[in-house]
């Protein structure tokens, strides 16, 4: 019995892996945008719309990852 609950915890330990991607997917998407306003500030507007899109995108990954560790460990 004690293996099959080892085994569940390093399954939701991997499956949160997926954080870790979507944290550095964030990094170089808010990174990207503070550079390319930076270099010109009059296309702020224009950027802010498909970045929130992106961001919430890249954060679903994040959820998911998260939700199927949780599933892991208490189903």
């Amino acid at each position: 019995m004690e293996n099959v609950e080892t085994a569940k915890l390093i399954a939701a330990g991997i499956a949160v892996l997926g954080v870790l991607g979507s944290g550095i997917g964030l990094g170089i998407l808010f990174g990207n945008v503070v550079a390319a306003i930076g270099r010109n500030p009059s296309a702020a507007p224009a950027i802010k719309g498909p970045v929130m899109l992106y961001f919430a995108l890249i954060e679903s990954i994040a959820i998911y990852a998260l939700g199927v560790a949780l599933l892991l460990i208490f189903k």
